[in-house]
């Protein structure tokens, strides 16, 4: 696109701003539209397994249902407590919103569409979605408020605790496909089960990861059973307490965006991301972006699923579970994918015998060894026909 701007005349930099702009509000406005329909689709799932009829008055099947909810919330009157941090008060909702919007730049929705397509994009990831905490924080803070404030407390301890095991996690899919691009983590994917399905979650080794990753998702984003930040019973409604109209909209924008972006991260990290399931010819006829947002409905259907029917955990068994189970499990389970690797070479470009080094050595016995300075025979190959 920005080739394409370039081409009109426009100088490369204005090109390149032009271009990033309209990346990023394509990115931006539909993902706005689809946090109100997946707050109407929630709704409709859980009133779906109560037995009820959920929203069903404003507009074809109850669809604007959300737009009457958000018009009600802008047309409240902000309240601001008296003896609170006006402006940290204010800002608080801001930062939780824009965090959740930022990561999405570097999600790719096929082979060659991202905004960022950047090498260290799930570094990208661990740090922009860590920073959510701090508008959580905040908001507690300056609300001036007990319960806000211990629900702020709570809420970063349960972020934290379930972030150490997210890396860990994270770690193991960056051992076994030996990069940090989401793209390139999406392309090792292809025909990983007996060269017919996609995605990690055929492998053995990775499978238990994909299931505590899911999990740790619905920690991260505060979803039930892990909602404790938000426990009526006990804090009324947490950090939010102390906010109306626009400012708690903020919030809850925040929050449903995060609940897509880690089913988007479920989909792309473990179970194929924007490729088919199988790896059949047909089946790429598909555009790649079709394919991700039907696994990312998908999740998010088993996120609502989750909050239906399981009861809330106790603040105890919830840090137990994050600090004494998938803590030790994600570091055991680091060292047996990177244990195995040694053995077998699986994560590297090819296998050894395929592997052309600029260099030989051999062990002692004789037996040759293979370093990681090879490039694949296939690769080499292909540069050879490019220079010819």
């Amino acid at each position: 696109m920005t080739s394409w701007f370039t081409y009109l005349g426009l100088p490369f930099g204005w090109a390149w701003f032009v271009a990033t702009l309209i990346d990023i509000l394509v990115i931006a406005l539909p993902l706005m539209l689809a946090v109100a329909m997946i707050i109407y689709a929630d709704r409709k799932i859980w009133a779906s397994m109560a037995l009820r009829r959920g929203p069903n008055v404003v507009g074809p099947f109850g669809l604007l249902q959300s737009f009457a909810d958000g018009l009600k919330v802008f047309l409240q009157e902000t309240i601001i407590p008296t003896a609170s941090n006006k402006a940290l008060f204010l800002l608080a909702p801001i930062i939780t919103f824009t965090v959740a919007l930022i990561v999405w730049a570097v999600v790719p929705f096929d082979q060659r569409a991202a905004v960022a397509n950047i090498n260290v994009g799930l570094l990208y990831v661990l740090a922009a979605s860590s920073l959510g905490v701090y508008g959580i924080i905040l908001a507690g803070w300056a609300s001036n408020s007990k319960y806000p404030f211990y629900s702020a407390i709570r809420a970063a301890a349960q972020m934290v605790s379930y972030e150490v095991a997210i890396g860990f996690i994270l770690i193991s899919v960056v051992l076994w496909t030996g990069s940090f691009n989401l793209t390139n983590i999406v392309e090792a994917q292809r025909g990983m089960g007996l060269g017919i399905v996609n995605g990690f979650f055929i492998n053995p080794l990775l499978f238990p990861m994909a299931v505590m990753f899911f999990i740790s998702s619905l920690a991260e984003t505060q979803r039930a059973p892990f909602d404790l930040t938000e426990a009526e019973s006990e804090l009324v409604a947490g950090y939010q307490t102390e906010y109306s109209s626009m400012s708690f909209a903020l919030f809850w924008l925040g929050e449903y965006a995060n609940v897509i972006l880690m089913c988007a991260l479920n989909a792309t990290l473990f179970w194929g991301g924007y490729l088919p399931p199988f790896n059949w010819a047909p089946l790429y006829l598909v555009p790649g972006i079709i394919w991700l947002l039907l696994k990312m409905g998908l999740f998010f259907f088993l996120f609502s699923w989750v909050k239906a029917t399981v009861p809330r955990y106790r603040y105890d068994q919830l840090m137990r579970l994050g600090w004494k189970i998938f803590l030790p499990l994600s570091l055991f389970w680091v060292f047996l994918v990177s244990g195995v690797l040694m053995l077998t070479r699986v994560g590297t470009e090819c296998a050894p015998q395929d592997r052309v080094h600029t260099k030989q050595y051999l062990y002692d016995d004789g037996r040759p060894r293979y370093p990681t300075d090879g490039v694949c025979r296939a690769a080499s190959a292909n540069q050879s026909e490019k220079r010819s």
